[in-house]
């Protein structure tokens, strides 16, 4: 037998690891009928095993049309009128590296899982977000307020994240329907390794010109990540944030998750444009 929707369906997008799976199975404790999208088959096994029955995994892949529409499809006929309460589109990638040199297929493989994808699983679900007079919760990064030195792939991708979801929340504000965006700082998640592993990838298959060039500011921005991930908050703190952005009476536009996220929203917001410039070469530690 199938088990009730007790508090509503939510579909969550990236949900194998990392804040999208400490999301589904907070909200799962709290009693919602949660659809997981994963990629793999070992992922929905994982889910299934730490949640509960009513945890439903769901395959799909944000870059594939055939995917979001099979998983749509396989949602809707599970909810059928109730619809849903919300999507929570958190899947994503972060690369980076000096854009001098980044390799294009890679900058539009960036921008089709962070900015087409999620647009894609929206316009996919949106008539059972309405339906079940649901939400709309994007997640951004710090990175979608300020950009930094060999962030620029990421942080434009969130940039234009952001502008999508501030023309939407307009868009859908005659029928009620929220949209929040999600602007985490430094969390807790296997990005750092990735991000690690990527940089290494990356100064390797530079040619002599670039690594002269940006080197030192790679080993800069290594020892930056060492810092930040000693220091990352756990993404339960995010599924938290999400939680409200799906529930409140009166939910934010915008939720700054972390204080290192305040911190930098504030200085991005007070310093000028050459001052925040000088003052990100100093963090890297190269000359100002």
């Amino acid at each position: 037998m199938k088990p009730p929707i007790e508090r509503g369906a939510v579909v969550i997008t990236g949900a194998s690891t990392g804040i999208g799976r400490a999301t589904t199975l907070y909200l799962d404790r709290l009693g919602y009928r949660v659809f997981a999208g994963v990629r793999k088959e070992a992922d929905a096994a994982s889910l299934r095993q730490s949640g509960s029955s009513r945890l439903f995994p769901i395959f799909l892949d944000v870059t594939i049309a055939d995917s979001i529409a099979s998983a749509a499809q396989t949602v809707a006929d599970e909810v059928k009128e109730r619809g849903l309460i919300g999507v929570v589109n958190n899947a994503g990638v972060g690369l980076g590296g000096p854009l001098e040199f980044f390799p294009i297929d890679a900058l539009r493989r960036q921008f089709e899982i962070n900015v087409v994808g999620p647009i894609a699983v929206i316009q996919a679900f949106l008539p059972l977000v309405r339906c079940g007079q649901g939400r709309i919760v994007l997640m951004s990064s710090i990175g979608g307020r300020r950009a930094s030195p060999l962030a620029g792939p990421y942080d434009a991708s969130k940039f234009a994240l952001e502008a999508l979801a501030d023309s939407l929340r307009v868009e859908l504000r005659p029928e009620k329907i929220h949209v929040a965006l999600i602007e985490p700082g430094a969390i807790d998640t296997p990005i750092f390794d990735k991000a690690e592993a990527y940089g290494n990838d990356l100064l390797c298959q530079l040619p002599p010109a670039g690594r002269s060039r940006y080197e030192a500011m790679i080993d800069g921005l290594h020892t930056r990540l060492v810092h930040m991930k000693q220091h990352a908050i756990p993404p339960e703190r995010v599924a938290h944030a999400i939680a409200h952005a799906l529930t409140a009476s009166r939910p934010k536009i915008r939720y700054l998750v972390g204080h290192d996220a305040r911190l930098q929203a504030l200085l991005f917001w007070l310093l000028p444009d050459r001052l925040r410039d000088a003052l990100m070469l100093r963090v890297l530690g190269l000359p100002t």
